[in-house]
């Protein structure tokens, strides 16, 4: 039984952000019922290569664990199974652009009178005033939210993740949220909206970017791996592959420098300090790539590591996969249930648990393959959820 277990999450989302957070949610054993429409669903089953079996391994990531139904909303049969379905759940999560939900009667001031308990989680884009017509693409809002001005090499045009991360980003602040919410439904019986955007979990997640600019009024530029605060923290390049080292006080750049050999670093009145490490970060850089270029990467990741200096190859996703594998993490599962032949290989939820761990119960649903399921929790008591 997970900690979620006897919810009932009704998930109009469809993408990355509200589907990575209802996923999370049903991983922590609530029960997800996915509206998808008719025919093509969310847009993510077409969004391949790669695929798996001949389903993009976009949507097969972000959907496990749930139950899947085809409603169109526009017909009012459907709309009402849609209303009976957000009525009965605990928990509505949706990312629709703002109007639509309540255009089809599922807007929350529209159930809020019916279901005053119903915790209703809207992820827009830019917020649902003036922003309300801006497309939310994880794209724009890391262009126009500042993430791009801040990531690539100094003087360039402004590079993207290589993830939708602010994507991901708002769908943890939109399961927290819920969280929340829930924790407040329990003492009081009352639900409420959560609202979350992907413009303004930006903005928190940048973090010490943005309290400088909020506190000091300093507005930072890309710096490529090097960070504003802190040296050396940046990219080495070793006899035969870039490392990355990331050195965070004074005790550390110590340990680095016995490890090197390089005592003068040490005793340089310039590197004693932080502060002075980043006044004086390119001449320190410049003597630091000399003598990492005279050893393997492995070789100082080794000895750096064994004293204490945190450090580490540049891996790619396999290298990566494989490391967290050997370190026992265990961070990937094979997800199976009575509607598929083979299992669905999966990244694991990565929280843990001690008394309620993340459960496995469903692969990620073909489309629209359990509306006999939700026909029959639909015409059940309330308190009947049947797994």
């Amino acid at each position: 039984m997970g900690s979620l277990s006897g919810l009932l999450v009704a998930d109009f989302s469809r993408v990355l952000a509200g589907p990575y957070a209802t996923m999370l949610l049903a991983d922590l054993g609530a029960e997800v019922v996915k509206v998808e429409r008719p025919g093509t669903g969310d847009d993510t089953r077409a969004w391949g290569p790669p695929y798996a079996d001949g389903e993009a391994t976009y949507f097969l990531g972000v959907n496990r664990n749930k139950r899947s139904v085809a409603l169109d909303l526009a017909d009012a049969r459907d709309a009402e199974a849609a209303r009976e379905l957000a009525l009965r759940a605990d928990v509505l999560v949706e990312n629709l652009r703002p109007g639509t939900m309540a255009r089809f009667g599922l807007g929350y001031e529209q159930l809020r009178p019916h279901h005053p308990g119903l915790v209703y989680c809207s992820v827009t884009g830019f917020g649902a005033g003036e922003g309300a017509a801006l497309p939310g693409y994880d794209l724009l809002a890391q262009a126009v939210g500042g993430l791009m001005s801040v990531t690539g090499e100094p003087g360039g045009s402004g590079t993207k993740t290589g993830v939708a991360l602010v994507d991901v980003i708002t769908g943890l602040h939109a399961a927290l949220g819920v969280l929340a919410a829930l924790r407040h439904r329990d003492r009081t019986g009352e639900g409420q909206r959560v609202e979350v955007s992907l413009l303004s979990s930006l903005l928190s997640a940048l973090t010490n970017h943005s309290s400088g600019y909020v506190a000091a009024g300093v507005v930072p530029a890309a710096m490529g791996n090097q960070h504003p605060s802190i040296a050396p923290y940046e990219v080495f390049a070793a006899a035969d592959r870039p490392l990355v080292v990331a050195v965070g006080n004074d005790r550390q750049f110590a340990a680095l420098c016995a490890v090197l050999d390089r005592a003068d670093l040490a005793e340089d009145p310039r590197f004693k300090t932080n502060a002075g490490r980043v006044a004086a970060r390119a001449p320190l850089a410049e003597a630091l790539s000399a003598t990492f270029s005279s050893g393997t990467a492995d070789g100082w990741f080794a000895a750096l590591t064994a004293a204490g200096v945190p450090c580490g190859p540049i891996n790619d996703l396999a290298a990566a996969f494989d490391l967290a594998s050997g370190l026992g993490l265990a961070p990937v599962v094979e997800v199976s249930d009575q509607r598929r032949e083979h299992p669905v290989r999966q990244v694991a939820n990565p929280i843990g648990l001690s008394a309620t761990p993340p459960e496995y119960r469903l692969a990620p649903p073909r489309l629209g393959e359990d509306g006999e399921w939700v026909r029959r929790l639909l015409s059940a008591p309330p308190d009947n959820v049947d797994s």
